[in-house]
């Protein structure tokens, strides 16, 4: 991987990465394709016409289904797929967090329960690496202990203990590999401050041979939380990681979420909101939510944005999408989830242009005024 930093407009940065299969310019949104797909599209939707560079696939769900080393044989997720940009794969860990009673997590790994067949599988920070080598992503999430907030002091502590122990030993296992691919590290620690600095500079301080982390991911947020502690935690943890590595802020989430963490610092972000509420019929736009199964759209011939320029507003009304979603034509969810993506995708790169020209708090203070 190649990192540079390319601008910065007080915290906020803009930056270059570069993997073996594409370039990415942040800050970033990735959409998520949990099951080596983002829902109701595929690779030609994502690169010709989305244009994105890097998206998210699941640990967790591939080795359950179709099976890491059936992936493995296909030739890894790019030929798989036939998405030949970058791939980054999480964990399992929230999936982990997920499932409740059907999980079981020691100082050893997490033990757990299948949510397709009821059988039993066990996942070490080792055991994840391999599976990630097998599915062969670009940027590779090491196993890290999640938990719900608000929690007590002594169940935090334990989680940042276990996820730096488990963070060493995905590195040690990584580098023993061939160091191959890249291996980001996952801060925790609730929203308490020092448990975040105490999570963040025991990770940054990790090595094995010389080696170190490629990135430093911020986890354990937007799960249950207020927005402002969130933002809160965010701005206390950005001190403690490199500046010379990629930041990403892991399932977080609105549009808001997000300006709100360029403006402390974070370059990458996820989150299943856009395809979700698209499905659901909620469009995001320049000014506010749009809600497409309200009748006031039925013979509306306007755009969902008239200053969107995606495929879905340059080509179909609001009339069309109201009737497809009313009628569940599956269309819909095509057409729907290209102009969410494409509204997140075009804010984190209007965001980056206004770093370059450094205007970033002018960008976010007329963000908010469209929004309300």
């Amino acid at each position: 991987m190649e990192f540079k930093i390319d601008a910065l407009d007080g915290k906020a940065r803009a930056t270059t990465i570069k993997t073996l299969h594409s370039e990415i310019k942040t800050p970033i949104f990735m959409p998520v394709g949990t099951a080596a797909a983002v829902k109701s599209l595929d690779a030609r939707d994502l690169i010709d016409i989305l244009d994105a560079p890097i998206i998210l696939a699941n640990t967790y769900h591939l080795y359950l289904r179709p099976g890491d080393e059936v992936i493995a044989k296909l030739g890894g997720l790019h030929k798989f797929t036939s998405y030949n940009r970058s791939f980054l794969t999480d964990s399992g860990g929230f999936q982990a967090f997920s499932l409740g009673d059907n999980v079981k997590i020691t100082d050893e790994g997490i033990w757990f329960k299948s949510h397709i067949d009821g059988s039993y599988h066990f996942f070490s920070p080792e055991k994840v690496i391999d599976i990630e080598y097998n599915l062969n992503s670009d940027i590779m999430m090491v196993l890290d202990d999640l938990i719900s907030l608000p929690n007590t002091k002594e169940r935090i502590k334990k989680s940042i203990e276990r996820t730096t122990n488990w963070a060493y030993r995905s590195l040690v296992h990584h580098v023993k590999k061939g160091k191959k691919n890249n291996l980001f590290a996952i801060v925790q620690g609730g929203v308490d401050k020092e448990f975040r600095r105490i999570s963040a500079t025991s990770l940054v301080e990790l090595e094995y041979k010389g080696h170190t982390f490629d990135g430093f991911a911020i986890g354990g947020l937007s799960v249950g939380e207020e927005s402002e502690q969130m933002y809160d935690t965010i701005e206390a943890t950005e001190p403690y990681l490199p500046k010379d590595k990629p930041r990403y802020l892991m399932g977080v989430g609105t549009p808001e979420d997000i300006i709100e963490a360029i403006d402390r610092g974070v370059d990458m972000f996820d989150c299943v909101m856009p395809t979700r509420n698209a499905r659901n019929g909620y469009l995001f736009t320049s000014f506010g939510t749009l809600r497409i199964k309200n009748a006031r759209y039925k013979l509306d011939e306007n755009p969902i944005d008239e200053n969107c320029n995606c495929y879905t507003c340059r080509n179909f009304s609001r009339a069309y999408l109201n009737h497809l979603f009313k009628s569940k034509e599956l269309t819909y969810f095509r057409l729907a989830s290209i102009h969410n993506l494409h509204y997140y995708l075009n804010l984190v790169k209007e965001a980056r242009k206004a770093i370059i020209d450094g205007k970033f708090k002018e960008f976010k203070k007329e963000f908010y005024a469209k929004r309300q």
